[in-house]
């Protein structure tokens, strides 16, 4: 019983998973995401796989989920960076889609990285992350200054030096 179970599941995996991750990678433009996202859904399925009546459908709902949770990650970063550049005075066209940005916030130290997390990422307001993190509001807010600062510095640098 078990070995038919392993078969059939083995089989779905080969006929299917090649066109849900093109499928994938097509909405989400990145090979990498892409196979992400087509083995969380297979991973989703497998952990159900007794229950869910139709494979292709669970496969693909749960997929389309993921690509839209993925594209809803990706428009908080994006609104997060427009706000921290904005507020660090930035002049607009420096406003891309650059990894280097969340490398230099995870590079952040904890203290100030914690804040501009959910401040910006998680759309939390100082209130929120204040009782979150334990700390004052006036101690969160001059984290978030401090860490502003220190973005803003490290954007300024990386500007000049690319002219």
């Amino acid at each position: 019983m078990k070995r038919s179970r392993d078969k059939a599941a083995s089989d779905l995996f080969a006929a299917l998973y090649p066109r849900l991750a093109g499928w994938c990678r097509r909405l989400v433009d990145d090979d990498e995401t892409a196979h992400e996202i087509a083995s969380e859904a297979f991973t989703r399925l497998w952990s159900r796989w007794t229950s869910v009546q139709e494979p292709r459908g669970f496969l693909y709902v749960t997929a389309a989920n993921i690509v839209r949770d993925h594209w809803r990650k990706l428009e908080r970063e994006r609104k997060a960076m427009r706000r921290v550049t904005s507020e660090a005075a930035v002049s607009p066209h420096t406003e891309q889609a650059d990894p280097s940005v969340r490398l230099l916030v995870q590079s952040l130290p904890e203290r100030l990285r914690v804040p501009i997390l959910l401040h910006y990422y998680a759309d939390m307001p100082i209130r929120e992350v204040s009782a979150l993190t334990g700390r004052k509001e006036g101690t969160v807010k001059a984290d978030l200054h401090a860490a502003r600062e220190l973005l803003r510095a490290h954007l300024r640098g990386s500007l000049d030096h690319t002219r």
